[in-house]
């Protein structure tokens, strides 16, 4: 069954137009894949995203990172923003999982490239995460290289949402969270671009939430009696692709925060918001080559237009994260509600 998305809803959030897909996979080139784990106290799983189909070791992208709250055990970022490139896949989890994720990346990566640790250097494996331990047993550490390289090998263009992947576990306005994704479109002068962000969401306290300006957080808190309300401790990580030609340092994924801002996010001491981008419009060859690179990059006046989409597609990839998220029952019988059940439930 079709998943029912925000727009599904009536609900249209920014001013600009989608992709095809409204989704990170507008940007030609980038798929994703999930692997889901979901079997008693074990609530969690595996993302992956490819940046594009050809090996991403040999031919980088241009990349950035931007930790907008630093309480989270990211992996990779030191030398994206170092080198200003991304030369692996990246990978989502449960913050437990980390390392057996950059294993599994590096697994795939040897396996791809004979020359790594031979005749060339290494390789930077990238892996975000968050903490899914009130619905999921994070002890456990359920996750395996084989889920992690099952995500990496059945990616697609088509995105589910939800409670699905390394969204599985997790919560969200103290509903229930995951994986959420959006596009945006801008027509420039010298073409069509398009900025597409995907979100793995488990941060905010219920009564923040806002969608599409209304406090529709506040109206579900005064209705309810039963919810209890998860103090925000979680995190979100925003991954960002687009196919415009910039400079690591144009992509300024800071931007991302607008549109987090406006679902209700307040970014607290807690939570870890960490976003990495990149752009599939430059590709810098791993080898040396015999004259100067040629790099495309947009002028200054129009990069504002790129911050509104990153913004709009930030805020409604995290309310696509709550619409498509499931009734979870997971860790000692904790459970969370999605967010499309209590909106019927309750008239609002």
């Amino acid at each position: 069954m079709k998943q029912k998305r925000l727009r599904n809803y009536g609900v249209t959030i920014g001013k600009l137009e989608t992709g095809s897909y409204n989704a990170i996979t507008d940007v030609k080139g980038v798929t994703v894949g999930h692997v889901t784990i979901s079997e008693g106290e074990q609530q969690t799983g595996v993302t992956a995203i490819l940046p594009h189909q050809g090996n991403i070791f040999r031919e980088k992208l241009i990349a950035s990172s931007h930790v907008i709250n630093g309480f989270g055990k990211t992996i990779g970022t030191i030398q994206i923003n170092e080198l200003g490139t991304l030369e692996s896949p990246i990978i989502l989890t449960n913050t437990l999982s980390i390392g057996t994720a950059a294993d599994a990346i590096i697994d795939y990566m040897l396996e791809h490239n004979e020359e790594i640790g031979r005749t060339i250097g290494t390789v930077n494996p990238v892996v975000c995460e968050c903490n899914d331990m009130i619905l999921n047993d994070i002890r456990s550490k359920t996750v395996t290289k084989k889920h992690v390289l099952k995500a990496l090998e059945t990616t697609s263009e088509t995105v589910e949402e939800g409670s699905v992947g390394a969204g599985r576990g997790m919560v969200c306005y103290s509903l229930k969270g995951g994986i959420g994704t959006s596009s945006r479109q801008i027509q420039l002068t010298h073409g069509l671009y398009t900025i597409g962000v995907l979100t793995l969401t488990n941060f905010g306290s219920l009564p923040d939430l806002t969608i599409n300006g209304q406090p529709v957080g506040s109206q579900l808190y005064n209705s309810m009696h039963s919810l209890e309300e998860i103090p925000d401790k979680g995190s979100v990580i925003v991954i960002l692709a687009t196919d415009l030609p910039v400079t690591e340092r144009q992509l300024n994924l800071k931007r991302t925060v607008t549109g987090l801002s406006r679902t209700g996010s307040i970014i607290t001491t807690g939570s870890g918001e960490v976003v990495i981008g990149f752009s599939t419009a430059n590709k810098i060859p791993h080898d040396k080559t015999s004259s100067c690179l040629s790099i495309s990059a947009i002028h200054e006046e129009d990069i504002d237009l790129a911050f509104r989409a990153a913004g709009e597609a930030t805020e409604e990839a995290v309310l696509n994260s709550l619409i498509t998220a499931t009734h979870i029952v997971g860790r000692s019988g904790n459970e969370r509600p999605a967010l499309k059940n209590l909106l019927e439930i309750y008239g609002i």
